[in-house]
């Protein structure tokens, strides 16, 4: 008999931020709303590539002071999503990671209706960086709209982390 799946929810505190930072014109933007009949973060935006742009997300730290929240002991996210049926990026950073480029990132797609997606942490790769992702070791987690023009619009209901 399988063993069943546990989870245990989280409540990120999201914010929203663009390419606006490093010169890039995308924008967009947030909004905890009632999404098809669930109530949601909602981020839209328009991805534009121009000015070495190219992204619009959202972002949480797991711990509200920024220290490193241990996951370790489950096997990935699980996130319960509802969109345009584009390809987002989930991204994690933790405490090895020194420059905003760098990355533990893995991809999902927003489907038209509510869905319960898992993102296992054997999924998720290193970028721009040599350091191996730590679940210890999480600080932050973001969803982002990148990479090609695009209009964003991915909601989120629900983050837990899970294991089997």
């Amino acid at each position: 008999m399988a063993r069943p799946t546990e989870t245990h929810e989280l409540i990120p505190v999201w914010e929203y931020v663009a390419d606006t930072v490093m010169g890039g014109i995308s924008n967009g933007g947030l909004q905890v709303e009632n999404y098809k009949d669930r109530t949601a973060t909602v981020l839209r935006g328009d991805v534009s590539l121009k000015h070495n742009g190219g992204f619009v997300q959202i972002a949480a730290n797991l711990n509200a002071d920024g220290s490193t929240y241990d996951a370790s002991v489950w096997d990935g996210f699980e996130l319960t999503v509802c969109g345009n049926d584009a390809l987002y990026d989930f991204r994690l950073r933790t405490d090895a990671l020194s420059r905003p480029w760098q990355s533990f990132r893995t991809d999902f797609f927003a489907p038209v209706d509510w869905r319960t997606v898992r993102l296992p942490f054997a999924d998720v790769a290193p970028h721009k960086t040599e350091a191996r992702f730590d679940a210890k070791r999480i600080r932050r987690i973001g969803i982002l709209a990148i990479g090609r023009e695009m209009q964003a619009e991915i909601a989120v209901a629900a983050v837990h982390l899970y294991r089997c």
